[in-house]
């Protein structure tokens, strides 16, 4: 499935050169003159009377054509904003949550338009669980085999990512109204976090490093975790050294995990206790 950040650029959206409209103009101020016998040298000063109208006329110009732009750009769910994308997706019946984002709502919108196709509506589905609170960051759901259950594995906005009791009963219960379920259809909802990561590092710093970059680490090593797409985001030791290679540091030692910790496409990790063993100072 394409991605809308994935597709061209809409043949509808015109590039705006501003130097092309003004020798337009002036052209044709040219050639309406010259119909009139009047000769008018179009390499006189800027100064010129003529010229300074052919700007504003191309300027004017341009602010239209803008303003067609911004038109077409608040018809196409890739591109909508604000009012805009709330009108927008209000024709497919998804009203915006409090405090949600634009890209999140984008997705809401897109999501509930590709499950109202009849190969659905695993799509739906997602859209309605990611509906039915602001705290819901993430959505997994698949089927095992032929059995009827839906397995929703929910990843929350919270920092450990783990979604709370009160949580999954909304999403459950948005899924479960009668007026989306399918029939036939189970829900099975879970936490997506389902393993906590504990994380030692071994940190050696340079020798002009600020010795409080060690008991800055941790909160800056959660904060990159967060920022993650965590669903199914394995906890490598690679990545653990990459993030924790700021400046002032110069050399990284996994000593927690032993080895890569690797999550299932619908699981996410919670990066636990993050501890940073003084590892001297060195080049």
């Amino acid at each position: 499935m394409t991605a809308l950040s994935d597709l061209p650029r809409p043949a509808i959206l015109e590039d705006l050169d501003f130097e092309a409209l003004l020798a337009a103009i002036v052209a044709d101020v040219q050639a309406r003159l010259a119909a009139h016998g009047i000769a008018w040298d179009v390499g006189a000063l800027e100064t010129d009377p003529v010229m300074i109208l052919c700007q504003a006329f191309a300027y004017r110009e341009m602010v239209l054509r803008a303003r067609v732009n911004d038109a077409a750009r608040a018809n196409l769910l890739a591109f909508a904003a604000g009012s805009d994308l709330d009108h927008l997706a209000a024709f497919y019946g998804v009203n915006r949550l409090s405090g949600e984002a634009d890209e999140r709502l984008r997705e809401r919108t897109r999501l509930m338009i590709l499950g109202r196709s009849a190969g659905g509506p695993l799509e739906r589905y997602k859209a309605i669980a990611l509906g039915a609170a602001i705290e819901v960051r993430d959505v997994a759901i698949w089927r095992e085999g032929r059995d009827p259950t839906l397995h929703v594995a929910v990843l929350s906005t919270a920092d450990t990512g783990i979604a709370s009791p009160e949580l999954l009963e909304l999403v459950r219960a948005a899924l479960e109204a009668p007026a989306v379920r399918v029939v036939s259809d189970r829900f099975h909802v879970v936490s997506a976090v389902r393993r906590v990561v504990d994380v030692t590092l071994r940190v050696r710093l340079a020798p002009d490093a600020p010795q409080d970059m060690l008991d800055r680490l941790p909160a800056l090593l959660a904060a990159d975790w967060q920022a993650e797409e965590l669903l199914g985001l394995d906890a490598t030791t690679s990545w653990l050294v990459a993030r924790a290679m700021r400046p002032g540091v110069s050399r990284v030692e996994v000593v927690m995990p032993a080895g890569d910790e690797v999550a299932a496409p619908t699981e996410a990790l919670a990066l636990g206790t993050v501890t940073i063993l003084d590892g001297g100072r060195g080049r």
